[in-house]
């Protein structure tokens, strides 16, 4: 069940030529991929991409009906490795994931497919998870590109470029015989528009037909003495295949006058385009329409750069901006390579005026500009205004919001136990992975010590093998059902046990890969009609040598996580120890749930929803509760009565009745001020009129209170 259905939009992508289409960035990829014939593709969801996991996913009618074979991949390396049928055959095959994390799982196989080749189109849609939105670790795909020699598209952030790279990139790659990068960033994922679209195109030849027809060539595989040809090849044919491709298609573009009276000139990545116009609209250097008052070379393929166009562009500029968002600045670099060994004087100007690391937003750029406008050409320099920034006592009123888990979530109650273990035998190493779970670290559980990757907790805690003596203690691993399909399996569990690692892991299953947007995994206990799900991680951990194993369906209750935690902590077994936590992720949960309770009630049958609450008389204002359960749907109130000073505890009506405050509550030994509530809605003739009774008991009772206070009050 992923986060988002795309079963209505995915109708669109059956338009014919000639027609419009309006839509995400992401279902213009798709019907790029379409409209170039592409014979297989594949991936693994993770931001910015997953949407676009989600879309292939629910398009898989329309893909089998033209013969693509579609794959969502265990990993990104599975997916990279897909390409292997473009080596050999003509068939054009994408695969996309996120970058860069996603490129380092996949570097061994893209590596190995670059040095051999390929002769199909081979494209690999990344999502360039860099910038305010990110993450992840602040790195660049670019860097791949560069190892590898593979060539990275950088498009204009419109639909209509977006596709012409798509339909380029393939030719591009079959023209140079190699894979070919296309790097889409956050907002082109997810912004709209329209093109004018073209049929779509059966592949000439499937993957079917190229199996049952299979060829060998053996200079395409990476072995001695090939893999020496394929560097010279990459030299000596590819490289220049390739920039002749860019050259002769103008794959780049030029925007504005050939030359200015001031000798300047602006060289922009393609995806940071939209930010360097509305940067000059702003300084009053362009319109919105693009319409530019200053030379823009738009480098729209970033690797390779074309000599002959940096020479053309600089040649009688005295000065050329290169805006390359993050480090280090390879384009910076290469420019004043190519620009030197065309004889030319054009100083290069980049980080010198522009920050070295962050996003390039469209005022980053305007203020950057506006100081290589001052040095190099005064006359177009605008004055800037003075910073403004919010006064304090109205940044003091904008809360902060520090990511964290979900009301509900079923992974909260798993470290709440945790930290009631930790006051019993004190603090330990926490090996944390990718996942929501990696939330803990921060507060009000400040759990977890390193992260190493996906899949990776198991490992990243593999140094720590606690040694008979006093004071010895084991350290914890965490990591999500989606690490563990993704590579925990091996490089996490089945390390432990073959190496007889004396560690615990907890593995966190809850239903779903969940914090890509909920796509099924091996685990899931969904059915899915595409794939196979229902395969028990406590099998699998089982079935590589894992002896001490425990599973639980009981995530919320507290007390019995924190004493199969201490159990596992204190267990004089030695080996690995694996505790699988199951419960379904809450955001799921709800989005299947409250679709089914909001047809009820339109039906007018009888509805439940449980929440909790707090009797604001029982409260003692410790708020323990809160610092061990950190729920957003738990906050605090003013006292009601006038004698006491300390804030009560409140739940909102956000509350989804998990339960867990109740729970904190019994296990940390706290107070009893927590109570469940049943919400009726429809109810039966019986309940109304118990509800009356009840409502005019307690009124009452609450009325003797309210006296008692109003007579102690002054």
């Amino acid at each position: 069940m992923a986060e988002r259905s795309f079963k209505k939009e995915v109708t669109k992508l059956t338009a014919g030529a000639g027609e419009t289409f309006t839509g995400e960035g992401i279902l213009a990829v798709t019907k790029g991929l379409l409209q170039s014939g592409v014979a297989y593709v594949g991936g693994y969801q993770g931001s910015p991409i997953s949407h676009l996991m989600d879309v292939f996913a629910d398009a898989n009618d329309l893909l089998e009906s033209l013969g693509v074979h579609f794959e969502a991949s265990a990993s990104e390396a599975t997916a990279a490795a897909m390409l292997a049928a473009s080596v050999n055959y003509p068939l054009r095959g994408a695969v996309a994931w996120k970058s860069v994390v996603g490129t380092n799982v996949a570097s061994d196989a893209l590596s190995n497919v670059a040095s051999g080749g390929v002769t199909g189109g081979a494209l690999v849609i990344v999502g360039e998870d860099y910038g305010e939105g990110s993450s992840i670790m602040q790195e660049r795909t670019h860097a791949f590109a560069m190892k590898s020699q593979m060539w990275l598209i950088d498009p204009r952030p419109n639909l209509p470029s977006i596709v012409e790279s798509v339909e380029r990139g393939f030719r591009l790659s079959e023209a140079s015989n190699t894979p070919v990068m296309l790097q889409l960033r956050v907002r082109s994922c997810h912004m709209t528009g329209s093109f004018v679209v073209k049929d779509n195109v059966r592949p000439p030849l499937t993957v079917g037909e190229a199996a049952a027809a299979p060829t060998r060539d053996l200079d395409r595989i990476v072995l001695p003495p090939a893999n020496f040809l394929h560097e010279v090849e990459k030299i000596e044919k590819r490289w220049p295949a390739g920039i002749a491709y860019v050259r002769d298609n103008k794959l780049n573009e030029w925007f504005g006058p050939g030359e200015t009276d001031e000798g300047i000139g602006l060289i922009v990545q393609g995806g940071l385009y939209n930010n360097l116009n509305r940067a000059m609209e702003l300084l009053g250097l362009a319109d919105a329409y693009g319409v530019s008052k200053l030379p823009i070379y738009c480098l729209n393929v970033v690797y390779p750069i074309i000599p002959e166009e940096v020479a053309d562009f600089c040649r009688n500029k005295r000065a050329v901006l290169i805006l390359e968002e993050g480090q280090p600045e390879f384009i910076e670099h290469e420019l004043n390579t190519l620009v030197r060994r065309a004889g030319l004087d054009t100083r290069v100007v980049g980080k010198d005026v522009l920050p070295r690391s962050g996003e390039y937003t469209a005022d980053v750029i305007r203020k950057g500009l506006a100081k290589f406008l001052a040095k190099e050409a005064p006359a177009l320099a605008p004055e800037l205004e003075a910073a403004n920034p919010l006064p304090a006592p109205v940044a003091k009123e904008i809360p902060q919001r520090p990511a964290g888990f979900c009301t509900g979530c079923p992974e909260r109650p798993i470290f709440t136990a945790m930290k009631l273990v930790e006051r019993e035998l004190g603090p330990t190493h926490v090996s944390a992975d990718i996942g929501c779970h990696l939330f803990s670290i921060l507060p009000p559980f400040n759990i977890g010590n390193t992260t190493m990757g996906y899949g990776l907790g198991a490992a990243g805690a593999s140094a720590f093998k606690p040694k008979d003596g006093k004071g010895s203690k084991r350290s914890i691993a965490i990591m999500g059902d989606g690490g563990f399909w993704h590579n925990g399996l091996t490089s996490g569990i089945g390390n432990a046990v073959f190496n007889k690692d004396d560690t615990v892991t907890v593995i966190i299953d809850n239903g779903y890969s969940a914090a890509t947007g909920g796509q099924d995994i091996l685990s899931s206990r969904a059915d899915n009609a595409n794939r196979v799900t229902k395969n028990p991680i406590s099998k699998a951990v089982r079935g590589v040598g894992a002896r001490w194993v425990r599973e639980t369906h009981r995530t919320y209750d507290v007390p019995a996580m924190r004493d199969m935690l201490r159990e596992a902590l204190t267990t004089p077994e030695k080996g690995p120890k694996v505790i699988v936590a199951q419960s379904e992720c809450m955001l799921n949960k709800q989005r299947r749930e409250k679709k089914q309770k909001a047809a009820d009630l339109r039906a007018g049958n009888r509805v439940i929803r449980e929440r909790f609450g707090v009797d604001s008389d029982t409260c003692t204002g410790d708020h323990s509760c809160i610092r061990l359960s950190g729920c957003p749907s738990l906050t605090i109130k003013p006292n009601p009565d006038p004698l006491r000073q300390d804030p009560v505890a409140h739940v909102e009506n956000s509350c989804v009745g998990c339960g867990l405050c109740g729970e904190v509550s019994h296990a940390a030994v706290l107070c009893p001020s927590f109570y469940r509530a049943r919400i009726v809605a429809n109810p039966g003739r019986f309940e109304r009129i118990k509800a009356k009774i009840s409502g005019a008991i307690i009124g009452r009772w609450q009325a003797n209170v309210e006296r008692g206070r109003a007579a102690r009050a002054f």
